[in-house]
C-alpha cells in the first residue's frame, strides 16, 4: 500500500545480506555455522576466543566475531569485517573486535595467503596439553594427524602487534600450533577443513589427558608407522574426507534440527 503524501517518508534499512556480496554471504553463514558447532562441540570459553574468515576475493579483509557475544549467538549478520590494519569495514552489530583476536587472525591471515580459515581455542583438554613439555603425543590415530605441528611460547596476552612476527615464524607451513601454556590453533584452506582439523585436535587432546590420568605405560607405534600413518591422514586435494567437506552437510543437518538462526 503507498503511504499518503503528507506522511513522513519511510526509511528502508537494508539486510547485511542485501549489502555485501552472494559470495561474502555464503562465507558468513559457513562461519556462523563454524561458531555454533564450535559451541555445540563443547569447545567454547564463554566470549572469549575466535574464528575468522578471508572474505572472498580479498587477501587482507576477514570476518571474525564480535567481542561480548556467545558462540551460540553468532549469525551470518553481526560478524565484524576488518582489514590487516584493524580498521573495521562493516560491522552491523553493537560490538568491537577483541585486541588478542586481531593481533593472532591478523598476523595468519596477513602471511598464509594459502589458507582463509583460522580458529583458535581455550579448551580445558587443549590448555591441559599447552602446559606439557612433551607436546601433542601420537597416542591414537587421531593423534598421528598431529604428528608434525608447530609450537609457539606463551608471551603474554597476545594484544602486542609485534608478536605477529612470531607467531608467523612458529607456524611456518603447518595446519596446527599448540600455544605454549595457551591454547590451540589451527588454520584451514577452507571453513569445513578448520573446523575438522579443530575438532581432532581437540579430540587428540582429549585422549592424551585421560591416557596420562591412568598411571599406566603407554604404547607408541614404531616411527615409520607414524610417519605411514601421517601421511595418509594429512590433508589432500580432492579429497573431501581428508578436508572435512564430507561431513560438512551433515554438520549443517545436526546444527539446523538445533537452531537455524546461524543463517539470519
Amino acid at each position: 500500500m503507498t503511504p499518503p503524501v503528507n506522511s513522513p517518508a519511510i526509511k528502508v534499512v537494508k539486510s547485511v545480506r542485501e549489502q555485501v556480496s552472494a559470495e561474502e554471504w555464503q562465507t558468513r553463514v559457513d562461519l556462523a555455522a563454524c561458531y555454533r558447532l564450535t559451541a555445540l562441540y563443547g569447545m567454547t570459553e564463554m566470549i572469549a576466543n575466535h574464528i575468522s574468515c578471508r572474505v572472498p576475493g580479498s587477501h587482507d579483509h576477514f570476518l571474525i566475531n564480535p567481542y561480548g557475544m556467545l558462540y551460540e549467538e553468532i549469525d551470518a549478520s553481526c560478524l565484524i569485517k576488518v582489514d590487516l590494519d584493524g580498521k573495521v569495514l562493516f560491522n552491523a552489530s553493537d560490538y568491537g573486535v577483541n585486541a588478542a583476536g586481531f593481533v593472532i587472525h591478523s598476523a595468519i591471515h596477513m602471511a598464509r595467503h594459502d589458507v582463509d580459515c583460522v580458529a583458535h581455542t581455550h579448551t580445558p583438554a587443549g590448555m591441559a596439553v599447552s602446559a606439557m613439555e612433551c607436546g601433542l603425543l601420537p597416542l591414537a590415530q587421531t593423534s598421528m594427524r598431529f604428528l608434525h605441528i608447530a609450537y609457539h611460547d606463551f608471551e603474554g596476552i597476545a594484544d602486542d602487534i609485534g608478536e605477529r612476527e612470531r607467531l608467523v615464524r612458529d607456524l611456518g607451513d603447518h595446519e596446527a600450533m599448540v600455544l605454549r601454556n595457551h591454547g590451540l590453533l589451527v588454520v584451514g584452506r577452507t571453513i569445513p577443513a578448520t573446523f575438522n582439523l579443530l575438532y581432532r585436535m581437540e579430540r587428540a587432546c582429549e585422549v592424551q589427558v585421560m591416557a596420562l590420568s591412568c598411571n599406566t605405560k603407554l604404547v607408541y607405534p614404531p616411527q615409520d608407522v607414524l610417519e605411514k600413518t601421517f601421511d595418509k591422514v594429512k590433508p589432500r586435494p580432492n579429497l573431501p574426507n581428508r578436508n572435512g567437506e564430507l561431513a560438512w552437510p551433515a554438520l549443517l543437518r545436526k546444527l539446523d534440527r538445533v537452531d537455524t538462526s546461524y543463517r539470519n
